[in-house]
């Protein structure tokens, strides 16, 4: 341990603690403030925040499709519950949706939302309950024909109750799944967001019914106590 001739101890001058530290506020619960100091001091929230992105959402897209390349030149992608719109963006360039990259098909995004989005250039956004009875024939319209990949990154609204919310989520991903069934084209790619809990095992039963590969997949990005996971389905037999 450093000490200065006077014998006084220096340890730690010079140094500094860099985790951000957030007071709670009057008026604010305990587990809000949590929340702020995690995203504070989450490097992916930096990271994104640096490149530009909507959110740290968007290296999980980046990653699951660095793993599974469903994201190809010429792709029509639709996302479901797409803001705030981090993965349209990491989405957009990767299927050439502003034609940037020349001899190279040219793709096209359509997402859509409960809420209004801002604007994204290379994307068609639409405000819309993709739950509604005609949803999937608006879609198609949309985008003039079927679609090459449907990914969805929602979750619904926690409950504080861990099995409630398991049970939710699951039941979000299989309507996302039966809209998937009709807008996909065949040899399509199916993308969502589950929580680990035991309940998803129906959901992977109906998907291998209908793609020839199902596989189950946590991005590094995917915070570590977090029981999210992403199911990827390819192959649609439609």
């Amino acid at each position: 341990m450093a000490k200065t001739p006077s014998g006084k101890n220096t340890s730690g001058r010079g140094r500094r603690d860099l985790t951000v530290k957030v007071k709670t506020a009057r008026g604010r619960k305990l587990s809000s403030t949590r929340w702020l100091q995690r995203q504070l001091n989450d490097p992916y929230v930096q990271r994104a925040q640096k490149e530009g992105y909507r959110g740290r959402a968007a290296f999980k897209i980046m990653e699951i499709d660095d793993k599974y390349r469903f994201l190809v030149p010429g792709a029509r992608v639709v996302d479901l519950g797409c803001a705030p719109g981090g993965w349209m963006q990491v989405a957009v360039p990767r299927v050439n949706a502003l034609s940037e990259k020349p001899g190279k098909a040219v793709g096209r995004i359509l997402g859509v939302d409960l809420q209004e989005v801002e604007p994204l250039a290379g994307c068609e956004i639409h405000q819309l309950d993709f739950m509604e009875d005609d949803a999937d024939l608006k879609v198609k319209d949309w985008l003039g024909g079927q679609a090459d990949v449907v990914m969805s990154d929602m979750a619904a609204a926690s409950s504080g109750h861990k099995q409630t919310d398991h049970l939710r989520i699951i039941a979000l991903c299989e309507a996302a799944a039966y809209f998937a069934f009709d807008v996909l084209a065949p040899g399509g790619t199916f993308v969502a967001k589950v929580l680990a809990g035991g309940a998803e095992g129906e959901l992977q039963k109906l998907l291998k019914q209908k793609f020839t590969k199902v596989a189950n997949f946590k991005p590094p990005s995917s915070r570590s106590d977090s029981s999210e996971k992403f199911v990827i389905a390819t192959g649609y037999r439609g």
